[in-house]
């Protein structure tokens, strides 16, 4: 790996493809800072079955996006930004799932030391943003990961002329009732910031 140049996995799980949305933002934030952008999908674990149409479709436009490994992924990587959809305030199953399997990393220690960030989507406006990032550190602080979050410097998130996703734990967006909303522009550009700001410290924190 170039010196300087942080390697930060991009980790997401995403139903209908707002948090895929998100994640590609933050890949154009990671590489624009000058750091190499890994993009994974962890595990479905919903059986074909009981897709419906939406899913199906932003399945389909996820389809070569590789699958995460959790023993193998988290090796090398001077860096971990997570996107998870909100469920009930916390990370979506399928990412717990991938979370669930790290138990070697974490006896190794691999991941002390390194930045993480979160970014999440909810159905609305007050759907558990903030408990899903939250909740999600809580399992990054026990592989001693240092927290990155989302500054207020990132002054889009400080935005009362629309409805909008974006707090200092990170960046969100609102999917409406049906997943009918997908990310807005200002939403999109929180997650490109949030790239950016977390590769500058991986960048630091490498030095």
């Amino acid at each position: 790996m170039a010196e300087n140049k942080p390697k930060i996995l991009v980790l997401f799980y995403s139903m209908y493809g707002h948090v895929f949305a998100m994640a590609n933002e933050v890949v154009k934030g990671v590489e624009e800072a000058g750091g190499v952008a890994v993009l994974k999908q962890v595990s479905e674990l919903i059986p074909e079955d009981n897709w419906d149409d939406n899913i199906r479709n932003a399945k389909e436009s996820m389809k070569n996006v590789p699958v995460a490994n959790p023993k193998t992924d988290l090796v090398g990587i001077d860096g971990i930004i997570i996107g998870t959809p909100t469920r009930f305030g916390n990370m979506s199953a399928q990412m717990r799932n991938f979370w669930d399997k790290t138990s070697s990393t974490w006896l190794g220690g691999g991941l002390i030391g390194k930045p993480a960030s979160v970014f999440t989507s909810s159905a609305t406006q007050h759907g558990g943003q903030e408990t899903t990032i939250i909740t999600t550190m809580i399992t990054l602080l026990h592989h001693g990961m240092v927290l990155v979050g989302l500054p207020y410097s990132f002054q889009e998130q400080m935005r009362i002329d629309e409805i909008t996703g974006g707090s200092p734990y990170g960046a969100s967006t609102i999917a409406g009732g049906m997943g009918e909303r997908m990310p807005s522009g200002n939403e999109l550009k929180l997650a490109r910031d949030m790239g950016r700001h977390h590769t500058g410290i991986a960048r630091k924190l490498m030095g």
